[in-house]
């Protein structure tokens, strides 16, 4: 079916169409076009979140349109059909007064996420209204991945600190790939998944400007500090012309289930999801060109097995995408994953992990090796006993 998202394309549609049959439109407000839908065969038609008149919206219905209305009352859109920005956000937001970030549509969304039931079960229209919000930016972030062939994703520790080491390592690597026209995709959040979306902000730019915008981040080193996003914003306003010269796109996908920390500034757009398991399913599975994994906890261990069992299946386009541990000690001893990955892959994707400490090795790795078919028995059980 054809979509309808915008007034241009709308006005452009009514001046030629006689039939709305297998078009859909989204979120429009109708009313100033009430004429030019009375002159349409409206049957089969779809109509989503749109505003009419009650006696015009009374007879599309009768007339064989298939109507969902507004629901009023929410601070986000049910049926959004686009990405988010920062800038929407956090719109309101001030740097110089980091309290101000409880007014912005970010922390008014997660209050009513929380008010509402949060991950819990929320009242059934509260949950319709979730879902239809998520398969909204499910759509949304196919448009955008269909303008990317290359896609590598970083995943790590939400409490990564700006002043580690680390940080500096994961936005150099996040530069490098995409320098090299990769869309740098992450979690949305603080720690490792700011790094690599601040990283691929200053792909073009100087290393010494990374270098420096790193140290007045680490002013505030923690996501839990209260000017971490202020320190964000400052950054964002002394670089500005440099990131205006050579601007390189970059992802975030956080969700309001993880509200409590805000999603960080350095994204062109974020994927935000009501629902995390489709969040954590959906980022996993985008990452064609493989994944870093940076230093992390329970959160990120999910993610390396999540990736795992998508490569052992091959249930992501029949693909095995490369995975890059960055971080010997941490995977071998603290958290000793690579022990069962070498398990996992041995005979069919081994030559698809890597890991190491040297950035420069992860950035090869990734280079050289990229996506590989995976060879997936065509066995079903209706084919082996039935005929299909």
């Amino acid at each position: 079916m054809r979509e309808i998202h915008d007034a241009k394309t709308l006005t452009s549609f009514l001046d030629s169409a006689t039939t709305l049959a297998n078009v859909v439109l989204l979120n429009l407000d109708l009313r100033e076009h009430a004429t030019a839908l009375r002159a349409l065969d409206v049957r089969d038609g779809v109509l989503l979140g749109c505003e009419l008149e009650p006696t015009d919206l009374a007879d599309v219905v009768l007339r064989g349109a298939l109507v969902f209305p507004r629901i009023e009352g929410l601070p986000y859109e049910p049926w959004r059909s686009a990405l988010y920005t920062p800038d929407e956000l956090f719109s309101g937001f001030s740097a110089d007064d980091p309290c101000t970030y409880c007014d912005t549509l970010d922390a008014r969304v997660y209050a009513h996420f929380r008010a509402t039931g949060g991950a819990d079960e929320a009242p059934m229209l509260e949950a319709f209204a979730r879902r239809l919000h998520d398969h909204g930016i499910t759509e949304a972030l196919e448009s955008l991945l269909a303008k990317h062939e290359q896609v590598v994703a970083f995943m790590g520790g939400h409490s990564m600190r700006r002043d580690d080491p680390a940080y500096l390592a994961v936005a150099r690597m996040a530069a490098e790939l995409a320098a090299d026209g990769m869309l740098v995709a992450t979690g949305g959040g603080p720690g490792a998944m700011e790094a690599a979306n601040l990283g691929a902000r200053f792909a073009k730019a100087d290393d010494a400007e990374l270098v420096s915008a790193v140290r007045m981040l680490a002013e505030a080193p923690l996501y839990k500090d209260r000017d971490w996003l202020a320190a964000a914003f400052r950054v964002r306003d002394t670089f500005r012309s440099v990131l205006a010269k050579s601007p390189t796109p970059t992802l975030g996908v956080p969700t309001f289930f993880y509200g409590h920390e805000p999603p960080n500034a350095f994204a062109s757009w974020h994927a935000k999801y009501f629902a995390n398991s489709v969040r954590e399913e959906g980022l996993v599975s985008l990452a064609t060109q493989g994944i870093v994994f940076a230093p992390g906890s329970a959160g990120t261990v999910q993610e390396i097995f999540q990736d795992a069992c998508q490569n052992h299946y091959g249930t992501v386009r029949g693909m095995v995408s490369p995975m890059a541990l960055f971080g010997v000690r941490h995977w071998t001893e603290k958290l000793p994953v690579l022990p069962v990955l070498a398990q996992l892959s041995r005979g069919t994707w081994e030559d698809r992990v890597v890991t190491s400490d040297d950035p420069r090795a992860i950035v090869e790795f990734l280079r050289a090796q990229g996506p590989r078919k995976l060879d997936r028995a065509s066995w079903s059980y209706c084919g082996a006993f039935c005929r299909e």
